[in-house]
C-alpha cells in the first residue's frame, strides 16, 4: 500500500508535514486501568492549566488554525479536531472511554495540540492520498453527520475520503477488534524533520507499549511525498 501527499498542498503551505505510522498485530480492547488513570489525571491537570489560558495560544492549535485559513476554511466555524477536544477538556468535558486505540489517539492529539487520525487498515482499500477536498467529497463522520470536505485536507483511498484533521469517517473507525491500523499525525509545519521524527517514534513506542504489536513510521513532507506501508 502506497501513501502520498498531493504536490499542490506544498504550494499553499511549503512546510506541511505528516507523520505516518503503520501498526501490525495490535489489540485495541479496553485500556488497562492504570493507563486510564494516567490519561484521566493528565486531562485534569490540563484543565487546571487552561483556566487562565486561551486555547488558541497553544502552538499546535494556532498553527493549524492558520493552515485552515490558507486552504479556505474558517477555524471559528470548523475547528481542527485537536482544538475541539482541548476546548472540551477546558470545560471539564473529558473525552469518554471508547476503546484503547481511540482513547490513545485522543490523548496524543490533546497532549500535542495537533490533529491525529487513527484508521482501521482492514477498511482501507488500495493506495492512499492526502489532498485537498473538493465539493464532491463527503462522508458520514464520527460526529454523526454527513460532512462535506470541500477545502479541508483529507485522506482518501480508492473508495473516497475517509479521514481529515476536522473529523474522521465511520467507515474506517477503529474498534475493539482492530488488529492493524494507520496513524496519521497532522504535524506542526514549524517542526523540523528531526523533531517530527522524534515525535513519531515516541508516539509509536507509546501506542505499541499499550496495544502490543509492531510499528513502522515515515515523515512525509515536500522532499519526501510518498511511502510504502
Amino acid at each position: 500500500m502506497n501513501i502520498q501527499v498531493d504536490q499542490t498542498l506544498f504550494e499553499k503551505v511549503p512546510d506541511l508535514k505528516f507523520g505516518i505510522l503503520h501498526y501490525n498485530r495490535i489489540s485495541t480492547a479496553d485500556a488497562p486501568g492504570m493507563l486510564k488513570g494516567r490519561i484521566g489525571y493528565f486531562y485534569q491537570e490540563m484543565q487546571i492549566d487552561l483556566e487562565d489560558k486561551n486555547v488558541t495560544d497553544i502552538p499546535g492549535v494556532a498553527e493549524w488554525r492558520s493552515v485552515w485559513k490558507v486552504f479556505g476554511k474558517d477555524p471559528g466555524r470548523y475547528r481542527p479536531s485537536a482544538e475541539a477536544l482541548i476546548r472540551r477538556v477546558k470545560k471539564g468535558q473529558m473525552p469518554g472511554v471508547i476503546n484503547l486505540g481511540v482513547d490513545l489517539n485522543n490523548f496524543f492529539s490533546i497532549r500535542e495540540g495537533i490533529p491525529y487520525g487513527l484508521y482501521d487498515l482492514s477498511a482501507i482499500c488500495g493506495n492512499i492520498m492526502i489532498r485537498k477536498g473538493s465539493a464532491e467529497d463527503e462522508y458520514e463522520g464520527l460526529n454523526g453527520r454527513l460532512n462535506n470536505l470541500e477545502n479541508f485536507l483529507l485522506t482518501s483511498d480508492e473508495q473516497g475520503p475517509f479521514g481529515s484533521p476536522f473529523v474522521d469517517s465511520k467507515r474506517t473507525a477503529v474498534t475493539g477488534q482492530t488488529t492493524g491500523a494507520l496513524h496519521v499525525l497532522y504535524l506542526q509545519p514549524s517542526m523540523t524533520v528531526e523533531e517530527a521524527e522524534g515525535l513519531l517514534e515516541e508516539t509509536g513506542i507509546f501506542f505499541t507499549s499499550a496495544a502490543g504489536g509492531t510499528f513502522t513510521g515515515e515523515i512525509l513532507h515536500a522532499g519526501n511525498r510518498s511511502a510504502e506501508i
